[in-house]
């Protein structure tokens, strides 16, 4: 009599590409959510009930009451970059070890974010919903004038990859003065090939025309910027925010479009999301985007990609490919 060895069992969150629950059942006991139901806490809890590994998309709740009560839980596998979803210390203390999707989407968010900025300052949502109305009946000198972008100061908050990205996009591409913001500056090496200059969080404010934020999400950075950073600003100046929601305080910021404290803003992340302050909704002045500067097919799959080689190396082979706690990945 032959006997059948178990696969592990995991728990995919969300719809994702058939290929990727394809490969995840060549492992393990798989799953998923076909119909890409949104799952509150209980009913997360009690599919991951027996599970080993869970694949998460960044919105899922990882904390020390959730893991109390899943004991059998190995390893969450983010396929994004962003992991404020997730509780290290508690995952850390738990033994669980949490992963993320890091490089894979860096040139594609460089991409968009530089694309939110030039529809930020050439106010190209706002025109577009005046011509959509059928309010253009003539040509003026002044209709929807802009910023300039080319030779202009674009300030970064955040110079990790994404931010180096948008560095020398912006430098390279349209002869901008790049200055930056940073926990520590960056090599002088990595500073000459962005052609970027450090400065103070201060000086940032006060001199960018065009500031991108791209710093992670911390209970240090929550409302980083609020009506204090935003009242140094320029008030020709735009804020770009493709970072995290709550690193803006978003009503301070609605405060200061509707005000003409900033010039305009242009935002694919929010406080709270998908809700998005209403005050935000009422402004002509705002670009806003559903937290899409990752979404190409292409890195889509390479996130998923990479959290599914994190599920598998784990697991399987016993070492992750990202982990964001390698205490957790050498105890393996």
């Amino acid at each position: 009599m032959t006997s059948t060895i178990q696969k592990p069992r995991i728990l995919v969150t969300r719809a994702i590409f058939p290929q990727v629950i394809e490969r995840l059942a060549a492992h393990f006991e798989v799953e998923a959510n076909p119909a890409d139901d949104l799952w509150d806490r209980a009913e997360l809890l009690r599919r991951l009930q027996g599970k080993v590994g869970v694949f998460t998309t960044g919105v899922e709740r990882i904390d020390a009451a959730l893991l109390s009560q899943c004991p059998d839980l190995k390893i969450c596998a983010n396929m994004t970059v962003g992991y404020n979803n997730f509780d290290l210390q508690a995952m850390t203390a738990a033994g669980v070890l949490g992963t993320n999707a890091p490089d894979v989407l860096t040139e594609t968010t460089a991409d968009f974010g530089f694309a939110l900025l030039m529809a930020t300052a050439r106010r190209v949502t706002e025109s577009e919903h005046f011509l959509r109305a059928g309010q253009w009946t003539r040509w003026s000198y002044d209709m929807f004038s802009g910023a300039e972008v080319h030779g202009s100061t674009l300030g970064i908050l955040g110079m990790g990859r994404i931010g180096q990205a948008i560095a020398r996009r912006g430098a390279l591409g349209f002869g901008m003065q790049v200055i930056y913001h940073n926990r520590s500056p960056l090599s002088a090496t990595l500073e000459q090939e962005c052609k970027a200059r450090y400065v103070s969080k201060e000086d940032l404010l006060k001199s960018a025309d065009h500031l991108v934020l791209v710093v992670p999400y911390s209970a240090a950075s929550h409302h980083s910027i609020g009506a204090a950073e935003l009242g140094l600003m320029k008030p020709t100046a735009t804020l770009i925010n493709i970072a995290r929601g709550g690193i803006v305080d978003d009503a301070a910021l609605a405060k200061a479009l509707k005000s003409r404290v900033i010039a305009a803003a242009g935002l694919d992340v929010f406080e709270g999301e998908p809700s998005v302050h209403p005050e935000l909704l009422q402004v002509p002045n705002v670009v806003l985007t559903p937290h899409i500067a990752s979404a190409t097919e292409g890195t889509r799959r390479a996130m998923a990609d990479l959290a599914v080689n994190n599920l598998v190396g784990y697991l399987v082979q016993g070492w992750a490919v990202t982990p964001l706690n390698p205490e957790v990945n050498a105890a393996a």
